[in-house]
């Protein structure tokens, strides 16, 4: 897959189920999430090219993401994918965010760029920097600074052109390795930004950051793509993945990845070099 801005071909929406069999390990604590029904129905504030029920999708082509878009497409929503190169370390996971993207019926698919190598201070674009094999404490090297407020921003700049309210990210705090973003206090904070910062929040459209996999575990978030029907076969995790998407095994995303599937109590379809 190229970086380039330019839209690839569309895959035709299809739908994504069981959705009743996933309802309920789909779900996270309510007290951890808001959703639809707490910031009610979207107001008409810009002219319209996607239906109310539109969402743009963060797609990084990993386990996650592609969990939050088979959640997403659940609900009946059309999904209008975005992954973004944003100088990582290796571009596996794009090819991962693609072959997802059709599995799972996204509208459309869009790769952005945007050059988070120039500003650095991650391992997970400054190559001169080694991705921590084995845990550590405080915030990981591999934090990339402002990354999903960045990667939120494209999101929501795409949703107010499509007239969509909704933007869906695989945040998750419970694995999240210490990230400040992967947090509800993050997410919260964004909404709110969107419903300031954009015309149509100004106009009255009440964005929503859509995180249902927030306040799961890793085990519950592969029990809920499965009963989706994900192929976590077509995903990609690992920081260090070779050009053929094969993971290390060793890196910190390689072993939650690997702890779920043992925990859900389902093999594991990664595959390691």
């Amino acid at each position: 897959m190229t970086g380039s801005d330019a839209a690839p071909p569309t895959a035709t929406p299809q739908a994504a189920t069981p959705q009743a069999a996933a309802t309920q390990a789909a779900t996270p604590d309510a007290a951890a999430t808001h959703g639809a029904a707490a910031h009610g129905a979207a107001t008409a504030a810009v002219p319209t090219r996607a239906v109310a029920t539109s969402a743009v999708v963060l797609l990084s082509g990993g386990l996650d993401s592609a969990t939050a878009l088979a959640i997403a497409r659940s609900q009946g929503w059309q999904c209008h994918a975005l992954s973004v190169a944003y100088g990582q370390r290796h571009v596996a996971e794009l090819d991962a965010a693609a072959r997802v993207a059709v599995a799972l019926g996204a509208r459309e698919h869009r790769v952005m760029q945007v050059d988070l190598a120039r500003i650095g201070g991650s391992a997970l674009t400054d190559p001169d920097l080694a991705v921590p094999e084995s845990p550590t404490t405080g915030i990981p090297i591999t934090y990339v600074p402002a990354r999903n407020t960045l990667l939120l921003a494209l999101a929501l700049g795409w949703a107010e052109v499509l007239g969509a309210r909704r933007l869906v990210i695989g945040v998750n705090v419970l694995d999240s390795s210490g990230y400040p973003d992967c947090r509800p206090e993050f997410v919260r904070a964004f909404e709110a930004l969107a419903r300031v910062a954009t015309k149509a929040g100004v106009e009255g459209t009440q964005f929503e950051v859509y995180a249902p996999l927030i306040a799961m575990s890793k085990a519950q978030i592969v029990r809920a793509g499965l009963a989706l029907g994900v192929d976590y076969g077509l995903t990609v995790s690992c920081y260090q993945a070779d050009a053929k998407g094969r993971a290390c095994g060793r890196c910190d995303a390689c072993r939650l990845r690997r702890e779920g599937f043992i925990a859900a109590g389902v093999p594991d379809p990664t595959r390691y070099r």
